[in-house]
Protein backbone atom coordinates (compact mmCIF):
# COMPACT_ATOMS: atom_id res chain seq x y z
CA UNK A 1 0.00 0.00 0.00
CA UNK A 2 0.95 3.68 -0.82
CA UNK A 3 0.06 6.42 0.86
CA UNK A 4 -1.26 9.63 -1.02
CA UNK A 5 -0.92 12.51 1.97
CA UNK A 6 -3.10 15.62 1.49
CA UNK A 7 -4.88 14.81 -2.57
CA UNK A 8 -4.75 18.71 -3.84
CA UNK A 9 -8.60 18.21 -5.08
CA UNK A 10 -9.65 16.35 -2.35
CA UNK A 11 -8.33 19.76 0.13
CA UNK A 12 -9.68 21.74 -2.50
CA UNK A 13 -13.56 20.90 -1.95
CA UNK A 14 -13.14 21.12 1.88
CA UNK A 15 -11.51 24.34 1.48
CA UNK A 16 -14.76 25.15 -0.61
CA UNK A 17 -17.19 23.81 1.89
CA UNK A 18 -15.30 25.78 4.42
CA UNK A 19 -16.10 28.85 2.38
CA UNK A 20 -19.94 28.28 2.30
CA UNK A 21 -20.25 27.94 5.79
CA UNK A 22 -21.77 30.09 7.76
CA UNK A 23 -19.42 32.49 10.34
CA UNK A 24 -19.92 30.50 13.18
CA UNK A 25 -19.58 27.12 12.00
CA UNK A 26 -16.22 25.15 12.65
CA UNK A 27 -14.04 24.34 9.81
CA UNK A 28 -13.92 21.07 8.27
CA UNK A 29 -10.28 19.51 9.96
CA UNK A 30 -7.70 18.44 7.27
CA UNK A 31 -7.07 14.98 5.95
CA UNK A 32 -4.43 12.53 5.40
CA UNK A 33 -5.69 10.22 2.74
CA UNK A 34 -4.62 6.51 2.73
CA UNK A 35 -5.34 5.48 -0.84
CA UNK A 36 -4.28 1.70 -1.87
CA UNK A 37 -2.73 1.59 -5.50
CA UNK A 38 -3.84 -0.84 -7.96
CA UNK A 39 -1.44 -3.50 -7.61
CA UNK A 40 -0.53 -7.13 -9.50
CA UNK A 41 0.42 -10.55 -8.23
CA UNK A 42 4.04 -11.22 -9.84
CA UNK A 43 4.32 -14.89 -11.21
CA UNK A 44 6.25 -14.04 -14.53
CA UNK A 45 8.95 -12.81 -12.43
CA UNK A 46 9.01 -16.07 -10.44
CA UNK A 47 8.74 -18.47 -13.49
CA UNK A 48 11.61 -15.88 -15.02
CA UNK A 49 14.25 -16.37 -12.17
CA UNK A 50 13.41 -20.20 -12.23
CA UNK A 51 14.24 -20.49 -15.99
CA UNK A 52 17.74 -19.03 -15.57
CA UNK A 53 18.14 -20.78 -12.48
CA UNK A 54 17.47 -24.12 -14.49
CA UNK A 55 19.40 -23.17 -17.33
CA UNK A 56 23.07 -22.75 -15.23
CA UNK A 57 21.83 -25.82 -12.74
CA UNK A 58 20.58 -27.97 -15.15
CA UNK A 59 23.94 -28.88 -17.12
CA UNK A 60 26.02 -29.16 -14.33
CA UNK A 61 23.08 -31.53 -12.23
CA UNK A 62 23.32 -33.47 -15.52
CA UNK A 63 27.12 -33.93 -15.80
CA UNK A 64 27.21 -34.91 -11.87
CA UNK A 65 25.19 -38.22 -12.91
CA UNK A 66 27.33 -38.97 -15.49
CA UNK A 67 25.52 -36.87 -18.72
CA UNK A 68 27.35 -34.85 -20.78
CA UNK A 69 25.31 -31.76 -22.38
CA UNK A 70 27.66 -30.53 -24.54
CA UNK A 71 30.56 -33.09 -24.62
CA UNK A 72 34.00 -32.56 -23.05
CA UNK A 73 34.34 -29.05 -23.58
CA UNK A 74 34.85 -25.78 -21.77
CA UNK A 75 32.73 -23.49 -20.44
CA UNK A 76 33.14 -21.01 -23.03
CA UNK A 77 32.61 -23.49 -25.70
CA UNK A 78 29.21 -24.48 -23.26
CA UNK A 79 28.39 -21.09 -23.37
CA UNK A 80 28.77 -20.15 -26.92
CA UNK A 81 27.30 -23.54 -28.13
CA UNK A 82 23.96 -22.75 -26.05
CA UNK A 83 23.91 -19.03 -27.63
CA UNK A 84 25.46 -16.83 -26.07
CA UNK A 85 25.84 -13.20 -27.93
CA UNK A 86 28.79 -14.02 -30.29
CA UNK A 87 28.57 -11.60 -32.77
CA UNK A 88 29.70 -13.63 -35.84
CA UNK A 89 27.55 -15.99 -35.14
CA UNK A 90 25.07 -13.82 -35.56
CA UNK A 91 26.09 -11.68 -38.12
CA UNK A 92 27.57 -14.10 -40.40
CA UNK A 93 25.40 -17.01 -39.55
CA UNK A 94 21.91 -15.27 -39.07
CA UNK A 95 21.63 -16.89 -35.41
CA UNK A 96 19.43 -13.97 -34.06
CA UNK A 97 18.29 -15.86 -31.79
CA UNK A 98 21.19 -15.21 -29.67
CA UNK A 99 19.81 -12.26 -28.45
CA UNK A 100 17.13 -13.73 -26.24
CA UNK A 101 19.24 -17.04 -25.32
CA UNK A 102 22.15 -15.06 -24.59
CA UNK A 103 19.37 -13.46 -21.43
CA UNK A 104 19.17 -16.59 -19.69
CA UNK A 105 22.73 -17.85 -19.70
CA UNK A 106 25.76 -17.15 -17.22
CA UNK A 107 29.19 -17.42 -16.78
CA UNK A 108 29.32 -18.51 -13.46
CA UNK A 109 27.60 -18.66 -10.11
CA UNK A 110 28.31 -15.63 -8.69
CA UNK A 111 26.87 -14.18 -12.36
CA UNK A 112 23.59 -15.93 -11.81
CA UNK A 113 23.64 -15.28 -8.15
CA UNK A 114 23.48 -11.58 -8.26
CA UNK A 115 21.55 -11.07 -11.47
CA UNK A 116 18.65 -13.73 -9.56
CA UNK A 117 18.96 -11.13 -6.73
CA UNK A 118 18.33 -8.19 -9.17
CA UNK A 119 15.41 -9.79 -10.79
CA UNK A 120 14.16 -10.92 -7.44
CA UNK A 121 14.26 -7.53 -5.98
CA UNK A 122 13.13 -5.50 -8.85
CA UNK A 123 11.17 -7.69 -11.22
CA UNK A 124 8.59 -8.68 -8.47
CA UNK A 125 8.36 -4.49 -8.17
CA UNK A 126 8.37 -3.74 -11.25
CA UNK A 127 5.45 -6.69 -11.95
CA UNK A 128 3.23 -5.76 -9.45
CA UNK A 129 3.14 -2.11 -10.71
CA UNK A 130 3.08 -2.70 -15.12
CA UNK A 131 1.32 -6.05 -14.92
CA UNK A 132 2.22 -9.78 -15.91
CA UNK A 133 2.11 -8.80 -19.58
CA UNK A 134 4.05 -5.46 -19.73
CA UNK A 135 6.35 -6.55 -17.38
CA UNK A 136 7.31 -9.53 -19.25
CA UNK A 137 7.22 -7.50 -22.69
CA UNK A 138 10.23 -4.87 -20.60
CA UNK A 139 12.15 -7.25 -19.96
CA UNK A 140 12.11 -8.86 -23.00
CA UNK A 141 12.50 -5.37 -25.24
CA UNK A 142 15.25 -4.14 -22.93
CA UNK A 143 17.28 -7.73 -23.05
CA UNK A 144 16.64 -7.17 -26.46
CA UNK A 145 18.21 -3.42 -26.05
CA UNK A 146 20.80 -4.52 -23.99
CA UNK A 147 22.09 -7.22 -26.70
CA UNK A 148 21.88 -4.96 -29.28
CA UNK A 149 24.13 -2.67 -27.48
CA UNK A 150 26.25 -5.01 -27.12
CA UNK A 151 25.97 -6.37 -30.70
CA UNK A 152 27.00 -2.99 -31.68
CA UNK A 153 29.56 -1.80 -29.18
CA UNK A 154 31.63 -5.33 -27.59
CA UNK A 155 33.22 -7.70 -30.34
CA UNK A 156 33.18 -10.44 -27.32
CA UNK A 157 31.02 -13.10 -26.73
CA UNK A 158 28.34 -12.17 -23.75
CA UNK A 159 25.75 -13.63 -21.48
CA UNK A 160 23.22 -12.56 -18.94
CA UNK A 161 20.42 -10.89 -18.02
CA UNK A 162 22.01 -7.60 -16.56
CA UNK A 163 20.81 -6.07 -19.86
CA UNK A 164 17.55 -6.81 -18.96
CA UNK A 165 17.73 -6.05 -15.12
CA UNK A 166 18.77 -2.79 -16.15
CA UNK A 167 16.01 -2.23 -18.07
CA UNK A 168 13.57 -2.71 -14.93
CA UNK A 169 15.74 0.08 -13.14
CA UNK A 170 15.01 2.44 -16.45
CA UNK A 171 11.17 1.18 -16.85
CA UNK A 172 10.70 1.97 -12.71
CA UNK A 173 12.50 4.80 -13.33
CA UNK A 174 9.68 6.03 -15.76
CA UNK A 175 6.94 5.25 -13.74
CA UNK A 176 7.83 6.69 -10.77
CA UNK A 177 8.48 10.18 -12.76
CA UNK A 178 5.02 9.71 -14.34
CA UNK A 179 3.34 9.40 -10.62
CA UNK A 180 5.28 12.46 -9.10
CA UNK A 181 1.42 14.09 -9.28
CA UNK A 182 -0.18 11.55 -7.27
CA UNK A 183 2.92 9.81 -5.26
CA UNK A 184 4.57 13.01 -4.24
CA UNK A 185 7.36 12.32 -2.30
CA UNK A 186 7.53 8.85 -1.79
CA UNK A 187 8.09 9.09 -5.78
CA UNK A 188 10.58 11.41 -5.75
CA UNK A 189 12.47 9.45 -3.49
CA UNK A 190 11.88 5.80 -5.30
CA UNK A 191 13.44 7.86 -8.21
CA UNK A 192 16.70 8.87 -6.47
CA UNK A 193 17.35 5.58 -5.49
CA UNK A 194 16.58 4.05 -8.69
CA UNK A 195 19.36 6.36 -10.07
CA UNK A 196 22.04 5.48 -7.29
CA UNK A 197 21.57 2.43 -8.11
CA UNK A 198 22.18 2.70 -12.10
CA UNK A 199 24.68 4.80 -11.26
CA UNK A 200 26.92 3.01 -8.97
CA UNK A 201 26.52 -0.15 -10.97
CA UNK A 202 27.28 1.34 -14.47
CA UNK A 203 30.74 3.00 -12.23
CA UNK A 204 31.53 -0.27 -11.02
CA UNK A 205 31.31 -1.98 -14.78
CA UNK A 206 33.38 0.76 -16.06
CA UNK A 207 36.15 -0.67 -13.36
CA UNK A 208 35.81 -4.42 -14.57
CA UNK A 209 37.07 -5.59 -17.82
CA UNK A 210 35.04 -8.60 -18.51
CA UNK A 211 31.42 -6.91 -17.50
CA UNK A 212 29.73 -5.73 -20.92
CA UNK A 213 28.59 -2.16 -19.86
CA UNK A 214 27.52 -1.82 -23.28
CA UNK A 215 24.69 -4.44 -22.57
CA UNK A 216 23.75 -2.51 -19.18
CA UNK A 217 23.61 0.85 -20.88
CA UNK A 218 21.45 -0.24 -23.67
CA UNK A 219 18.99 -2.31 -21.40
CA UNK A 220 18.61 1.05 -19.51
CA UNK A 221 17.65 3.17 -22.01
CA UNK A 222 15.71 0.90 -23.73
CA UNK A 223 13.76 -0.25 -20.43
CA UNK A 224 12.72 3.37 -19.43
CA UNK A 225 11.68 4.25 -23.41
CA UNK A 226 9.75 0.76 -23.16
CA UNK A 227 8.70 1.87 -19.40
CA UNK A 228 7.20 4.89 -20.48
CA UNK A 229 5.09 4.08 -22.76
CA UNK A 230 4.00 1.18 -20.59
CA UNK A 231 4.07 3.06 -17.13
CA UNK A 232 0.56 3.29 -15.60
CA UNK A 233 -1.04 6.13 -14.76
CA UNK A 234 -2.64 6.59 -11.48
CA UNK A 235 -4.88 9.63 -10.99
CA UNK A 236 -6.78 10.16 -7.99
CA UNK A 237 -10.73 9.72 -9.07
CA UNK A 238 -12.49 12.80 -6.33
CA UNK A 239 -16.42 11.07 -7.54
CA UNK A 240 -16.36 9.31 -4.91
CA UNK A 241 -15.38 9.31 -1.26
CA UNK A 242 -13.23 8.01 -0.45
CA UNK A 243 -11.39 8.89 -3.44
CA UNK A 244 -10.03 6.44 -5.60
CA UNK A 245 -7.08 6.08 -7.45
CA UNK A 246 -7.71 4.38 -10.79
CA UNK A 247 -5.58 3.15 -13.36
CA UNK A 248 -5.43 4.48 -16.53
CA UNK A 249 -2.55 4.13 -19.65
CA UNK A 250 -1.19 5.80 -22.80
CA UNK A 251 -3.44 5.41 -25.17
CA UNK A 252 -0.74 4.13 -27.79
CA UNK A 253 1.21 2.24 -25.28
CA UNK A 254 1.09 -1.38 -26.94
CA UNK A 255 1.22 0.45 -30.37
CA UNK A 256 3.99 2.60 -29.60
CA UNK A 257 6.13 -0.73 -27.96
CA UNK A 258 5.38 -2.70 -30.65
CA UNK A 259 6.71 0.07 -32.93
CA UNK A 260 10.02 0.36 -30.62
CA UNK A 261 10.76 -3.99 -30.42
CA UNK A 262 10.35 -3.33 -34.59
CA UNK A 263 12.66 -0.47 -34.79
CA UNK A 264 15.31 -3.24 -32.88
CA UNK A 265 14.70 -5.93 -34.97
CA UNK A 266 15.63 -3.79 -37.88
CA UNK A 267 18.93 -2.46 -36.08
CA UNK A 268 20.04 -5.72 -35.32
CA UNK A 269 19.48 -7.09 -39.13
CA UNK A 270 21.34 -3.80 -40.47
CA UNK A 271 24.12 -3.28 -38.06
CA UNK A 272 28.01 -4.18 -38.78
CA UNK A 273 29.13 -5.08 -35.55
CA UNK A 274 32.70 -5.36 -34.31
CA UNK A 275 34.58 -8.80 -34.88
CA UNK A 276 37.21 -9.95 -32.80
CA UNK A 277 40.84 -9.59 -33.89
Amino acid sequence: MVLVKNDDEYQQMLRNLDAAREPDEPAAPQETLRLRIPVFVPWVARVLLAINIAVFAVPWILDSIGIRVAGNVTIYEVLLIWGAKENAAIFAGGQYYRFLTAMFLHGGLAHLFFNAFALYSLGFETERIFGSQRFLALYLIAGLGGGLASYGFNANPSVGASGAIFGLVGALSAFYYTARPVLGGIARQQLGSLMFVALINLAFGFTVRYIDNNAHIGGLLTGALAGWLLAPRFAIDTRCYPPAVARLSFRFAWPATLALLALLVFLAMIITPPLPI
